[in-house]
């Protein structure tokens, strides 16, 4: 397991260095970024740990390096730490994803026990992870709860649609969630039981300071994209239908292109539209490929159909297509959040998205959008066509867009909630935090009948264990 600051990676991502906060005031207003700097001045110097499973590819990734700096800036030792796993972990944790978000696969207990749980010993078993508020984010990593060398408030964070989940997979992991402090959900909806441990809702966000959120002048993102669309032979001058995500059966593309090809019968001799889909790779995702292949198959022959993976220099290509699109499409079949969402929104193109998940928090139907049923070609023909022949509903869409994702899913909200959370779990506040899903849990009830928490030991001995972990923790970094 490596953190943020081993040899490996040690100038490899230079964003986690801290960032000035005062960049963000432009964005958020001056009175957010004083909120943040006084509810995290009892937490300077107090060690906020996260795992996941990857450093690139996918939304939790560019998350956590937009907000570890931004935490840090605060004065808060905000750390990062990444699992390594061999292609066989990658694999079975990939099929927890899918089995996550309904798709039933066979899965063996030699994948369990050999691919999953043996690499999650070996991550832990020279490495500790200390702090006083742990985020363990995702399934991947979420049974280094029991290997006994995390330590700290721990908490299990579910970027995942799991409204259907795979009963056998959430009977496998829920064991090891109930033993984290609380859960993070996006969204209230996607909370299983039977949980018994408090859970709390926050969505996820974007950094308006990222180069892909830069939100570009027309002609400012023509100059940046001018060598794509000229050795593609994209004309700008004809209508653009953009999507962008990750090459995965959720994300639903094939249906993206019948759609496409059900709506270019309408304009014959007129402007066709083009279509562009855009996809990244993520370390964490075997099945990335043999989509993208597929995809390739489905668009076929079709000359109005552009499909790219990994472009070079790709924040600033996606934040410049998004600039000049006249319409974003996205209708996953299961979507956590669906942060391309938001960042399409903030760039003021409308979005047609499904009726799924997080998608139905950030489109308000003929607002910022348009909801469509992820199967319904004809009906997702038909709201791009409208997109692509009406101007002035775009540009009001698109304006509207704007506002929704300042008000709602920029980088410095989602980061107000995590350090109430924080201060909660410190005990720096008594006050339940406002975003708090559930009632009383069993872990809360075992607090009050035994006067001590479910822990063999109290409150404030658990703080005194974690401050003597620490120190000695970074006494063996020098």
């Amino acid at each position: 397991m490596f953190d943020d600051r081993s040899r490996k990676y040690k100038n490899q991502y230079v964003s986690l260095k801290s960032v000035d906060i005062e960049k963000y005031e432009p964005f958020v207003g001056k009175h957010m970024i004083d909120e943040l700097k006084w509810i995290s001045e009892p937490l300077r110097n107090k060690v906020w740990a996260n795992i996941n499973s990857t450093f690139v590819g996918g939304g939790v990734a560019e998350m956590l390096q937009s907000e570890v700096p931004l935490a840090r800036s605060l004065g808060i030792d905000c750390r990062w730490f990444v699992i390594e796993g061999s292609d066989s972990f990658f694999s079975v944790t990939k099929k927890f994803h899918n089995m996550l978000q309904g798709i039933d696969q066979p899965i063996t207990l030699q994948e369990i026990f050999h691919a999953y749980l043996d690499t999650i010993d070996e991550n832990t078993r020279n490495v500790r992870v200390v702090g006083h508020m742990v985020v363990v984010h995702d399934p991947q990593p979420a049974a280094i709860i029991m290997n006994g060398n995390v330590y700290g408030h721990i908490l299990w964070r579910c970027h995942i649609d799991t409204t259907n989940a795979s009963r056998r997979i959430w009977r496998f992991l829920l064991p090891y969630i109930n033993q984290y402090w609380g859960a993070i959900f996006t969204t209230e909806e996607f909370i299983r039981t039977p949980l018994q441990i408090p859970t709390y809702k926050i969505s996820p966000s974007i950094d308006p300071l990222r180069v892909k959120n830069k939100q570009y002048s027309r002609k400012e993102a023509l100059g940046n994209l001018s060598s794509l669309l000229d050795k593609n032979d994209i004309d700008p001058d004809r209508p653009i239908v953009l999507a962008v995500s990750r090459f995965d059966v959720h994300k639903n593309q094939k249906s993206i292109i019948k759609a496409f090809k059900l709506l270019k019968n309408e304009f014959k001799g007129k402007k066709r539209p083009q279509l562009v889909i855009v996809g990244n790779s993520a370390t964490d995702d075997p099945e990335g490929q043999k989509m993208y292949e597929d995809i390739i198959y489905e668009a076929g022959e079709d000359k109005d159909i552009y499909i790219f993976l990994n472009v070079k220099d790709n924040d600033r290509v996606i934040g410049s297509l998004m600039t000049i699109a006249d319409c974003f499409i996205h209708i996953s079949t299961k979507e956590g959040f669906g942060l391309v969402v938001t960042e399409a929104l903030w760039h003021g193109t409308p979005v047609i998205g499904s009726k799924v998940g997080g998608i139905t928090k950030q489109i308000i139907h003929k607002h910022n959008g348009f909801l469509v049923e992820p199967y319904d070609y004809s009906g997702i023909a038909k709201s791009i066509k409208e997109l692509i022949q009406d101007k002035d509903m775009r540009k009001e869409l698109g304006k509207n867009a704007i506002e929704y994702v300042r008000e709602h899913f920029l980088l410095p909200q989602m980061l107000y909630k995590e350090l109430i959370l924080m201060r909660y779990y410190l005990e720096i506040d008594n006050k339940i935090p406002p975003f708090r899903i559930n009632d009383l849990t069993y872990r809360e009830i075992s607090q009050a009948l035994y006067g001590r928490t479910v822990w063999p030991f109290s409150s404030d001995d658990l703080k005194k264990r974690i401050e003597t972990i620490i120190e000695g923790f970074e006494a063996s970094w020098d």
